[in-house]
């Protein structure tokens, strides 16, 4: 089991910052959501973590076996690939190509070039079709999937990669309401009973509450607050992170958290 930090993180776009020191720390075995409103910095954080934006300041480290944190930088693509993988937003199209195909694409870490899949490499495919629900589609070309089926098909292609810490950005876009459940109820799976450090960008506050068991709030590219839900979650933070009243109610009993924003022509005008 891994862990994945980022301290002190400065990130940008050309000369322009966008991310001010921004500390997000992923522990195996517990589910980690970054919040924010639009252009928080909650993405491209994400993907600093992923090695995917460059560092205008600050350290990404990951664990070694035995705990220790070293700076990921230079470890190469394929080791760091075999470790962290990411779940992003864009992702290509593929066309011609199987379900059995494209999941397969998750053990390129790990495969000689051209080599033929192994018992270890199908064993992985299978493992993450099944997990994914994807397991009677293998065969299905994906030009003849729907968004949210073709969402499930990429997911299963992270898993398959096998890591100890799994990115996901906006996992539940595209995805019905049930689908959108069943991926939430696979990040606990995956962090409850496989000690997977999962890190997720997620807009949907609710499913943040319900899925996560530390949450960072960003604002303007800096954390607002970061800790357990009830702690960040609360009427005085998000009113003043989204730029309207915010209530929040949370239940003792049930651990459930509701979250109303105030709809109206004068809602922004009330903050």
């Amino acid at each position: 089991m891994r862990s994945l930090h980022g301290s002190g993180l400065v990130l940008g776009y050309g000369r322009e910052r966008v991310v001010h020191g921004v500390d997000v720390e992923l522990e195996p075995g517990r589910v980690t959501a970054l919040i924010g409103p639009n252009g928080s910095g909650k993405s491209t954080v994400l993907r600093s973590l992923a090695r995917l934006h460059a560092l205008d300041g600050g350290i990404v480290e990951l664990s070694d076996d035995d705990g220790a944190l070293c700076d990921a930088a230079p470890l190469s693509a394929r080791d760091f690939a075999r470790r962290v993988t990411l779940l992003s937003q864009s992702r290509p199209h593929p066309s011609g190509l199987r379900v059995g195909e494209v999941v397969a694409f998750g053990r390129h870490p790990y495969r000689r070039r051209f080599a033929a899949l192994d018992d270890g490499d199908r064993a992985a495919i299978a493992w993450a079709l099944e997990l994914t629900g994807i397991a009677a589609m293998v065969d299905r070309p994906v030009d003849r999937l729907s968004g949210g089926e073709l969402q499930r098909v990429w997911l299963a292609t992270c898993l398959a990669q096998q890591t100890a810490v799994l990115l996901l950005d906006e996992p539940t876009n595209h995805l019905d309401l049930r689908y959108q459940v069943e991926v939430l109820d696979l990040l606990r799976e995956l962090a409850d009973g496989h000690g997977t450090a999962v890190g997720v960008v997620l807009h949907d506050l609710t499913h943040a509450a319900g899925v996560a068991d530390r949450i960072v709030l960003l604002h303007d590219g800096r954390v607002r607050c970061a800790g357990e839900p009830a702690d960040v979650l609360t009427a005085e933070a998000l009113s003043e992170v989204y730029g309207l009243p915010v209530e929040v109610e949370h239940d003792a009993t049930t651990g459930r958290v509701r979250i109303d924003a105030h709809v109206g022509r004068g809602s922004l005008a009330r903050v």
